[in-house]
């Protein structure tokens, strides 16, 4: 994780030092990247001050132990004055709310619970948003819900391919939809009026909350909501899932496909209504226990890309008119996606990314999430007092090329920028 955090930190210009216990990991960092590497343990006051802690911005830890990274972030805070720390925390179990005392106040960790992420469950959030829009390869909420940011790959089915974007405010006049970027051919890029989309772009649109459906016909996308979900990875995040599905979906039915006996047995505990079955997702009798033929989603979130593929495609073999969703970590991977017939890909890594991006970007910047692996941003910033684009129209507010305001939010009113 902390290799593409790195990597994707330094291509936005900051000078980053990289810890990290393993020489052959350190080695490779300082070959691959353009950032500094030092061996050492994270939470080694010496191994600090070599990294030059004392002139530090900001410390991000996130290594595969939460104990380390807590630590780590109260020694960079009280021996360096780092006064901005992020903290990986996976254990649920410190997050409770029993436990608050732990984070912030005079008595507890140097961090407040908005300062530490959990991959885990952010990533199981994500797939929930996206499972609230079906058909959308992507689905991101802003202002507090009542905005959304959803990714379109368009088909022929589409009724504005070869349109220019001009005119869909005619053709949909009570439609507030704004189409912002266009991934065409691997390349993302802003538009403007008088472009036109094409089948086989992904489109990214803002729109208001309670537009999602007409937005979506209004680009031939159809589909159902999921109403029967098979998970497969009884792990954090599909234990995560499962729970969000049961606290904000009750009318559907999920089950959780899970190899390890114990883990299995774990997550059966987890979770109030869901079943949990024991046994590979691989084998074709376990889908079918699981009722791959009347499923109408399939998620996999184990922790291999190879098993979410294949369960992908075997679901995809077995069912009818399923939709998929698979975690592939692996950037080699995402190409083929669409190839095989897999829906939505789910990247933790930009999904993680993007969670530690809000501490970073700063200046009234209150969300930010990467799109098109990493090819782009959307941001939620509040406008501030001497911000140079106040009291005046879009057009004339000479935003650098490549950035589009999608949408205002001023009070209760949206107003989506068309």
């Amino acid at each position: 994780m902390g290799y593409h955090v790195a990597d994707h930190l330094a291509r936005l210009g900051h000078d980053v030092t990289v810890i990290d216990r393993s020489p052959r990991l350190v080695r490779r960092i300082s070959d691959l990247l353009e950032v500094r590497a030092i061996e050492g343990h994270a939470s080694d006051p010496a191994v600090l001050e070599q990294a030059q802690a004392q002139d530090a911005d900001l410390l991000i830890a996130v290594t595969a132990l939460d104990e380390v990274n807590l630590v780590a972030c109260q020694v960079a805070h009280t021996l360096f004055d780092i006064t901005e720390v992020v903290a990986r925390v996976r254990n649920p179990s410190y997050l409770a709310p029993r436990w608050q005392k732990l984070f912030g106040g005079p008595s507890g960790f140097a961090l407040s619970t908005d300062r530490i992420i959990s991959p885990e469950a952010e990533v199981a959030g994500a797939i929930f948003s996206s499972l609230e829009v079906p058909g959308a390869s992507l689905s991101l909420r802003f202002a507090e819900g009542r905005v959304r940011v959803l990714g379109l790959q368009l088909g022929e089915e589409c009724p504005v391919v070869e349109t220019p974007l001009r005119q869909l405010t005619e053709l949909f006049p009570e439609l507030a939809v704004r189409v912002m970027a266009v991934e065409r051919e691997g390349r993302l890029q802003a538009v403007t009026s008088d472009d036109q989309l094409l089948v086989g772009d992904t489109i990214y649109i803002v729109v208001r909350d309670d537009q999602v459906e007409r937005a979506l016909s209004a680009f031939g996308i159809k589909a159902e909501p999921a109403r029967d979900l098979i998970i497969v990875g009884g792990g954090e995040v599909g234990v995560g899932l499962a729970r969000l599905m049961e606290r904000h979906r009750r009318d559907v039915h999920v089950k959780i496909i899970e190899k390890d006996e114990d883990r299995a047995a774990f997550a059966a505990d987890q979770v109030a209504r869901s079943v949990v079955l024991n046994g590979d997702a691989l084998q074709i009798d376990i889908l079918k226990e699981a009722g791959i033929e009347n499923a109408d989603t399939l998620v996999a979130v184990t922790n291999l890309d190879q098993a979410n593929i294949l369960a992908s495609l075997l679901a995809r073999h077995l069912g009818e008119n399923i939709r998929t969703l698979a975690l592939i970590s692996r950037e080699a991977f995402a190409p083929l996606v669409h190839e095989v017939g897999i829906d939505v890909r789910i990247d933790p890594r930009a999904i993680t990314i993007s969670s530690i991006l809000r501490h970073i970007r700063r200046g009234g910047i209150r969300k930010v999430r990467t799109i098109a692996d990493g090819k782009g941003e959307i941001l939620e910033v509040r406008l501030l007092e001497h911000a140079r684009v106040v009291h005046k129209r879009i057009r004339e507010a000479g935003l650098p090329t490549g950035v589009v305001i999608g949408a205002i939010v001023r009070g209760e009113e949206i107003i989506i920028a068309r």
